[in-house]
């Protein structure tokens, strides 16, 4: 019990290699930025001629990595921070970690829900019908194209009964493209929401722990995985180009937040204590309830509309399922292999 309350009241080992910590910010920096905005940076270059199957590499490996900091970089931590000694037993009369990931995932899921019948509820008011996985015909998929988009035209075409139909929903096209674009920014938001609050709470706690070298090797690797995950996600959004600043935006808004972590815990080193009740409180409840965003994120957004909503994947070859999932299987591997360090 006493090792327990020296631990609880125990200072900050900020000041050790303080120069090195300093310099993580920019090298993190450079690796998250370079993470996230490749894939975006690469897809709509000319110059940079890179495989379609690089691409779709990026895309099902960033989602393994998404899921697996969801359990392994999330949970997990919150469990243990919410379970600490250091709190009053009140704390551990509840799961409360738990409880947090399951409040923060029906909340994702009732806001989702309530966006959506507000937006279906606007397309039935100009004549269209709201198809959430864009399995029919002239509907609207809420996440995005998931299926093949020649296909529809064709389709058009060959019916020369629905020409008329055609042509409304080719005059309310603009409707079409701005629910589009509310939908995917919506779901992106979500996502980078999510490991937005992660990267800020890991650098702070890189400014100051204790094992920093060892902490710092893993979480440039971490936060450039990461990065690739977000970025793969925000390459694939199917925008106008007056919208393409929102891919890139949401890149560089990514790379800064570690390194803002950082900042903020090298400013309060002398103050800010790791292992102190309130910040085991406030880090636990942050990790909680990203991981609940990630989880359904994860599982929902990226594993269930990517393979079992997509009609492109589902009839596709199998070697390319295959190599989706194998990619995705890496990717969560590898993250959940960084989780022993980190």
């Amino acid at each position: 019990m006493k090792r327990d309350i020296i631990d609880c009241n125990s200072d900050s080992q900020g000041d050790a290699f303080l120069g090195l910590r300093i310099a993580s910010i920019f090298v993190i920096y450079i690796g998250s930025s370079c993470g996230a905005l490749f894939p975006v940076l690469a897809r709509r270059s000319k110059f940079i001629n890179v495989p379609k199957s690089l691409f779709e590499f990026a895309k099902f490996f960033g989602s393994g990595v998404i899921i697996a900091t969801a359990f392994i970089h999330l949970l997990s931590p919150a469990l243990d921070e919410l379970g600490s000694p250091c709190l009053s037993e009140a704390w551990s009369e509840y799961p409360y970690a738990l409880a947090l990931c399951l409040l923060s995932i029906f909340s994702i899921f009732i806001i989702e829900l309530v966006a959506f019948r507000w937006g279906t509820a606007l397309l039935a008011q100009i004549g269209m019908h709201h198809d959430a996985h864009g399995h029919d015909t002239g509907s609207h998929a809420a996440h995005g194209p998931e299926g093949n988009i020649s296909n529809t035209s064709k389709d058009v075409e060959a019916v020369p009964s629905e020409m008329t139909s055609a042509k409304t929903e080719v005059h309310q096209h603009p409707h079409m493209i701005l629910d589009s674009v509310i939908s995917q920014v919506i779901g992106v938001a979500i996502l980078e929401f999510g490991v937005v609050l992660h990267s800020v709470l890991i650098g702070l706690t890189l400014a100051v722990n204790e094992g920093f070298k060892i902490l710092f090797v893993v979480i440039v690797f971490h936060q450039t995985f990461e990065g690739l995950g977000i970025g793969s996600r925000l390459a694939y959004m199917n925008l106008p180009s007056r919208y393409n600043f929102v891919p890139i935006t949401g890149a560089v808004v990514y790379g800064f937040t570690t390194p803002i972590g950082i900042a903020i815990g090298l400013g309060l080193r002398t103050a800010y204590n790791p292992n102190s009740p309130t910040a085991s409180i406030v880090s636990g409840v942050l990790d909680s309830l990203s991981s609940g965003i990630l989880i359904y994120t994860g599982l929902v957004e990226l594993l269930a509309h990517e393979f079992l909503f997509n009609k492109e994947m589902m009839e596709c070859s199998n070697a390319r399922l295959t190599y989706a999932l194998g990619s995705m299987l890496l990717g969560c591997g590898v993250m959940a292999l960084l989780g022993k360090w980190a």
